[in-house]
């Protein structure tokens, strides 16, 4: 082997191990999916932690090498549905384009993360009221929503997309809803169709949000 492939071989190694997940990472992912599995089928109170490192084969020790208790490990499983459910609105959050078109394609990311992760979803929301530590996770995670679709609603109106109304209660009512529809329908089990589901709280934000034809409406305001 000349020298030149020798030094093109290291680098491609070098390469691979750079872009490989740590052991670390590999424990930390299979203890997130292990959890996730667990909650498929059962409430969170039933999760012990030597239920779950008992599936991944790594010790108790390694569990707490990641997360403080069961709560933290709730909360990083959370944390992956909120950043499923941020990425997939983008289209609509960012402003740009037809709104009603940027809204199904960020409805329609919605629907696909609550049928992936129902089941976190469901745990969460049950345990939440007699627990306060998941209690205040799971408002959180409910909350930091309202801001984001409240500044979205403000912009339409100051578009005369939307009609006048404080956006605030409604971004609150819009966003407890889908959490609703979403645990009922995909938190145990896959019971409604993802069209399903879509076709209805599509069809409530629509109504609230863009009563009239909004195409009409940029035209109007632009004249």
């Amino acid at each position: 082997m000349s020298e030149k492939s020798k030094s093109n071989l290291l680098r491609d190694q070098l390469a691979a191990r750079a872009s490989a997940p740590s052991k670390a990472a590999q424990t930390r992912s299979a203890i997130l999916d292990a959890g996730r599995d667990f909650l498929d089928t059962n409430p969170f109170r039933n999760l012990t932690v030597g239920t779950l490192m008992a599936v991944t084969g790594y010790s108790r020790s390694a569990f707490y090498q990641h997360f403080n208790d069961l709560h933290g490990l709730m909360e990083a499983l959370l944390d992956q549905v909120k950043d499923g459910i941020v990425q997939g609105a983008q289209p609509w959050f960012v402003g740009e384009g037809d709104p009603v078109a940027t809204l199904q394609e960020s409805l329609t990311a919605l629907v696909d993360v609550g049928y992936e992760h129902g089941s976190i979803l469901r745990a969460v929301s049950d345990a939440a009221p007699s627990d306060d530590r998941l209690e205040y996770v799971w408002q959180a995670f409910l909350g930091s929503f309202d801001e984001i679709v409240a500044a979205r609603i403000q912009e339409d109106q100051e578009r005369g997309l939307t009609p006048e109304f404080d956006p605030m209660p409604v971004a609150h009512a819009l966003n407890r809803m889908d959490a609703g529809v979403l645990i009922q329908a995909f938190g145990t089990g896959k019971t409604t169709s993802k069209e399903d589901v879509l076709s209805g709280i599509m069809r409530v934000w629509l109504s609230t949000l863009y009563p009239f034809d909004a195409a009409s409406a940029i035209q109007q305001k632009q004249e």
